[in-house]
């Protein structure tokens, strides 16, 4: 797994970017991550509006709301762009952060599937924003990160993904 941060100072943006290898479909991989019921397993979070469930694609939004770092939370988002089975983005529309966007990329490598993650977001309230950002929520998205990454990976690997993925379900590949 790789992974990096940038952060940069006068404008408090922050970059959190992981990678993993899976031996499995792109196309399996592609739609475990578009999963709601596994996001919502992933993150102990719950949708409450907009889709709710099965799978995202492009123009849903999601309400999520629930309890992150000991304090209740809600987060808006928007699936930007969606181009199956390689690419989609999520955006937040409403929620604590004062940007925070999500890009996943699925790249066949032959044989393999690389993932590619890359978490952008801008804290509110400043300097005291920008510390919290460091210290708490770039460790946090990270690990969230990692563990949705290895979650995906064991499914997609073994027969869990049954339970995520409908037997008719086709991924339509982007232009």
């Amino acid at each position: 797994m790789r992974s990096s941060v940038i952060q940069r100072s006068m404008a408090r943006l922050f970059i959190v970017r992981e990678a993993t290898t899976a031996h499995a479909p792109i196309e399996r991989l592609f739609l475990l991550s578009t999963c709601i019921e596994l996001v919502r397993q992933e993150l102990k979070m719950r949708p409450v509006r907009g889709r709710t469930s099965g799978h995202v694609v492009g123009g849903d939004t999601i309400r999520w709301e629930g309890w992150q770092l000991g304090l209740p939370q809600m987060h808006e988002s928007l699936i930007e762009h969606f181009h199956p089975p390689v690419f989609f983005r999520d955006r937040m529309i409403a929620g604590r952060f004062a940007t925070f966007e999500h890009d996943h990329h699925f790249i066949d490598r032959g044989g393999t599937v690389e993932l590619r993650d890359e978490v952008r977001f801008i804290m509110p309230l400043g300097w005291p924003g920008a510390l919290v950002g460091r210290w708490i929520m770039v460790p946090h998205i990270r690990g969230l990160m990692r563990r949705r990454f290895a979650h995906i990976q064991r499914l997609a690997e073994g027969d869990g993904w049954r339970a995520f993925i409908p037997e008719n379900a086709v991924v339509t590949r982007a232009p």
